[in-house]
């Protein structure tokens, strides 16, 4: 059984981490850390489940540090790779590699990050220098392995996280490339926020009896965080949105939108409103996703308009506010937004905006987190839909009967009370028009006429019986403008 603490001083770190550790300003673990950082130290494979913003970087992060510095290389000698992290997303890698480096910065073990959408010359050149520790993604990991420039036959511990987030982004067959291209002697961590059959699976096939570490129920929120929605209706979200942020008290706002070019929009109006925003998706380059993150997080920009590219890759110490501006279709995608705030333990809030084709979907995640949101009635933009209309999912609603067809004529009771022996009366169209003519006596047939005899002919001429055509070609005509009239003079032409 794991043995929980209450401070890192009872984990058994060694002093380099211990002091970066307290430089960072962390004195209590966080429950996935008081139990995931003993097994790690021991060697076992380790499962563990937790919501996003519960610390999960530093619950596999500190352990491999140390175990790595105790086992020491690093220091003379070329530099191989003995950690890999597989992470989805570039920014979820590039804030790994910060944490390995803040943690670290007293153990001298190097780490790099790679992943694509940018030049590889650096991240080559890193790996030629040696690492200790590598972060990737998927992608690019495979095309450095196919370039020779990585090889994990030294990895001795492997790292999956966020591994429902791989499988939902299709990473699972480049998944599966990698693990099968990793030494069988090893250490493997799979970390996941949700517990699908597919992770389930997965953690069967590659993890040698793991010890199963779950902090919080399945999907649930933290309970720090002070939820509401907001009903409103589709064209005034935006309105709603720049009267919100007025207040000063929102220090800082993440705002989720569902398609990359909804998130622009939001830009544009709110830069028109005279909030200083910027936005963050798949279609920005690599460089300026990058700069957009490191504005939000030093404060020069409020507020930051993301997809769900971001829901799982953003770790903000301190964020004020979690703005839904579309709801997502999927009620788990609504728990990993919110979790961007009320990280370690801090309070946060999150603003639900619904209209009324949303309805449907807020049903959904109230149902999974078991209570139904607050509504903010006291806005100016408040949707006039009744609250009541509710309307159920599409393949939910039951197809309606068609009405029966009834003989206006005719009353249904009086159909059924008439006797069934009772004949019909007869209709009009079946009446004849006229009375039929009376019929004649036939005549007697007259007798048919003897054919007369056919003449007698003669026998007929067989084919072969015919005068056979002269062999040879047909005789010339030797006159000098070929057919003559019949008048005796030449045709001409």
């Amino acid at each position: 059984m794991t043995m929980t603490s209450n401070s890192f001083d009872n984990l058994n770190l060694i002093p380099q981490i211990r002091k970066a550790v307290a430089e960072e300003g962390y004195e209590t673990p966080t429950p996935i850390q008081s139990r995931a950082i003993p097994v790690v130290l021991d060697g076992k494979d380790l499962f563990g489940i937790a919501q996003t913003g519960t610390g999960k970087t530093a619950a596999f992060a500190i352990p491999i540090l140390q175990r790595l510095s105790i086992e020491g290389g690093h220091e003379r000698g070329r530099r191989v790779i003995k950690a890999l992290i597989c992470t989805p997303t570039r920014e979820l890698a590039i804030q790994i590699g910060e944490s390995f480096s803040a943690y670290g910065r007293h153990t001298g073990i190097r780490n790099t990050v790679i992943y694509g959408g940018v030049g590889q010359l650096p991240q080559t050149d890193a790996l030629k220098r040696g690492v200790d520790v590598l972060i990737a993604t998927p992608g690019r990991l495979l095309d450095l392995i196919g370039q020779g420039y990585i090889k994990l036959e030294t990895v001795s511990i492997f790292v999956l996280d966020e591994a429902d987030r791989m499988l939902d982004m299709g990473f699972i067959h480049d998944i599966r490339k990698i693990m099968d291209k990793l030494p069988k002697k090893r250490q493997t961590l799979l970390f996941s926020a949700t517990m699908p059959p597919d992770i389930v699976s997965l953690a069967s096939a590659y993890l040698i009896n793991p010890s199963r570490v779950e902090v919080t129920p399945q999907a649930t929120p933290v309970e720090v965080i002070e939820q509401s929605v907001y009903f409103v209706e589709k064209n005034d979200k935006r309105h709603l949105l720049a009267h919100i942020l007025k207040d000063e008290a929102v220090v800082s706002a993440l705002v989720f939108t569902r398609t990359k070019h909804g998130a622009d929009r939001v830009v544009k109006d709110l830069q028109r409103a005279g909030v200083n925003a910027q936005a963050i998706h798949g279609n920005k380059s690599q460089n300026a996703r990058q700069r957009a993150l490191g504005d939000f997080k030093s404060g020069h920009t409020r507020v930051l308009v993301a997809t769900d590219i971001a829901a799982r890759g953003i770790d903000i110490n301190e964020l004020s506010h979690v703005i839904n501006f579309d709801i997502p279709e999927v009620p788990e995608t609504y728990v990993h937004r919110i979790g961007r705030t009320g990280r370690a333990g801090l309070s946060g809030i999150a603003l639900t905006f619904c209209d009324a084709d949303e309805r449907a979907y807020l049903r959904d995640i109230q149902k999974l987190i078991g209570r139904a949101l607050p509504v903010v009635e006291d806005h100016p933009y408040r949707s006039t839909v009744p609250l009541t209309n509710m309307e159920p999912r599409r393949e939910e609603r039951r197809p309606e009967r068609r009405p029966e067809k009834r003989n206006e004529r005719e009353p249904r009771r009086e159909r059924q009370q008439r006797p069934r022996h009772e004949p019909k009366k007869e209709s009009k169209r079946d009446q004849p028009r006229h009375e039929p003519k009376k019929e004649q006596p036939r005549s007697e047939p007259k007798p048919e006429p003897k054919p007369e005899p056919k003449p007698v002919q003669g026998p007929e001429r067989r084919r072969d019986d015919r005068r056979p055509r002269p062999h040879g070609p047909r005789p010339k005509d030797d006159r000098p403008f070929g057919k003559q009239k019949r008048d005796g003079l030449p045709r001409v032409g």
